[in-house]
């Protein structure tokens, strides 16, 4: 199917079981309602929360069975699962077996665009296991300063079924794409995609790298004028390689480096493409400068050519790949410079959950006192530790696995002070932005790139990053 054809099917008395509820799984059985089909929502939980959208479903004339994931109801000829359950679950087992197809809320809204009377928009798609939010949003914001009417959508927490069959019209959408959501989306076809990076994630719901790779790789299949990879992660160039792409269909790179033709690059602190110019052997067009990208970090600057090489790829003039990185505002919690205390810089990088991104994260600075730990998620640390270890200043841990990360510095750079906090309460955080402080000099950086996630001691990676905000501020008053 090509990118811009629309999939028609009769959903009239058509039985379709919904997996979840949530952001995804509640407008996914209202639309389905909505156009005639007869829906089924299962949900493992049985909470209050739960119980409240079950009630707001079933006065519409939804039957919903919480605290039964596990059971496919008898004549169910579709299922449409959120993104987060497992493969494995017996569910969709009992659906594999009865020859029943199962879609994610991406194949869904695919399926669903372009049917309520407007025009079907192109999807500029990224994924990767790190860095898809941000090139997601300035994606969005480059498409934004070429007068394009756009949303960021998708993993990013803007449902794409609100997108695509909402009120408001659309020239292009730039869609995040998790593994979970390509894993269940075989018939997506994007305009253009990206896959950023790759490194061992969710290798539990995946199963194998080699699986998690293939379900990001499927964001590439059907493309139809660009699939952006990455020059310094064969892994991606090697996915575009496999990928069936639609005739005509270019792999276009990007590097930190001098580009190469069919590449976006940089020299001498200028982005640069060699991709979409006339002459791409000889000829190179200026798209911005380093000191345009919000922060100017190495790997913000890889998730800035990436969104450049979409944006170009959609027809986007250079102005407007200026424009739009010049107008971006990171997320709070992604690199975010706290304060500057005694000439000690203190950042929030809480969003660094994986050693994929805290890597990318230590990279950008030169001395650092490293604030990390919490959940390892079967991660192991030695790598990260080995290439970090000539920056380190000193390391403060936290967290319920920080055991992981000490035994690798003990291995790795055994020079390094590190305090060990033996305590998971909130207030931890306090006391470890203490400690970083008495050992930081002039010109360090105070980095909280905890390569964990946030779950043994905090709600959320938001909450980590805030409190490690009030602790810096409190530190402030003190030090005044």
């Amino acid at each position: 199917m090509g990118s811009q054809e629309v999939s028609t099917v009769d959903w009239q008395g058509k039985h379709v079981t919904v997996a979840g509820l949530g952001v995804s799984g509640i407008p996914a059985a209202r639309a389905l309602h909505e156009r005639g089909a007869i829906v089924t929502v299962v949900n493992d939980g049985d909470d209050e929360r739960a119980r409240a959208q079950a009630a707001e479903l079933e006065a519409l004339g939804i039957t919903v069975r919480l605290g039964d994931g596990a059971t496919l109801p008898p004549s169910t000829e579709l299922v449409v699962t959120a993104p987060g359950w497992q493969p494995d679950k017996p569910l969709f087992l009992a659906a594999a077996e009865a020859g029943v197809d199962i879609w994610g809320d991406v194949e869904l809204a695919w399926r669903l665009r372009g049917t309520n009377g407007r025009e079907a928009a192109p999807w500029l798609a990224v994924t990767g296991t790190n860095g898809k939010t941000t090139t997601v949003r300035m994606l969005a914001s480059i498409l934004e300063a070429a007068g394009l009417r756009t949303a960021a959508v998708g993993n990013i927490g803007v449902s794409l079924l609100d997108a695509v069959l909402g009120e408001q019209e659309y020239d292009v959408l730039a869609v995040e794409l998790s593994s979970y959501q390509l894993h269940w989306a075989p018939s997506l076809r994007a305009h253009s995609a990206a896959v950023l990076n790759l490194a061992p994630d969710h290798l539990d719901w995946h199963g194998s790298m080699e699986a998690y790779a293939a379900d990001k790789g499927r964001v590439y299949e059907g493309n139809t004028v660009a699939c952006v990879y990455n020059a310094a992660d064969p892994a991606t160039e090697e996915l575009v390689r496999e990928a069936d792409v639609e005739e005509g269909c270019r792999a276009i790179g990007f590097t930190l480096g001098t580009p190469g033709p069919s590449q976006l690059g940089v020299v001498d602190g200028i982005l640069v493409d060699r991709a979409f110019v006339a002459n791409r052997q000889k000829q190179a067009q200026e798209l911005a400068e380093v000191s345009d990208v919000n922060p100017p970090a190495p790997h913000n600057i890889a998730n800035a050519l990436a969104a450049a090489a979409l944006a170009r790829a959609f027809g986007v003039e250079p102005a407007a790949v200026r424009d739009g990185l010049r107008a971006f505002r990171p997320d709070a919690h992604r690199i975010e410079h706290v304060a500057d205390i005694g000439e000690v810089a203190y950042v929030d990088d809480s969003k660094a959950t994986n050693t994929h991104a805290t890597e990318a994260s230590l990279a950008a600075y030169d001395s650092i006192v490293w604030i990390a730990g919490g959940l390892a998620k079967g991660a192991t640390f030695d790598e990260l530790v080995t290439g970090a270890a000539k920056r380190l200043r000193g390391v403060v841990l936290m967290g319920a696995d920080r055991a992981l990360i000490r035994e690798a510095l003990t291995r790795h750079a055994p020079e390094v002070p590190v305090v060990d906090l033996d305590r998971t309460d909130t207030g931890a955080m306090s006391e470890a932005v203490e400690h970083a402080a008495r050992i930081a000099r002039p010109g360090d950086t105070v980095l909280l790139a905890p390569a964990c996630a946030s779950m043994d001691m905090f709600t959320n990676y938001n909450k980590r990053g805030e409190a490690f905000a009030d602790a810096v501020r409190a530190h402030a008053e003190k030090s005044a």
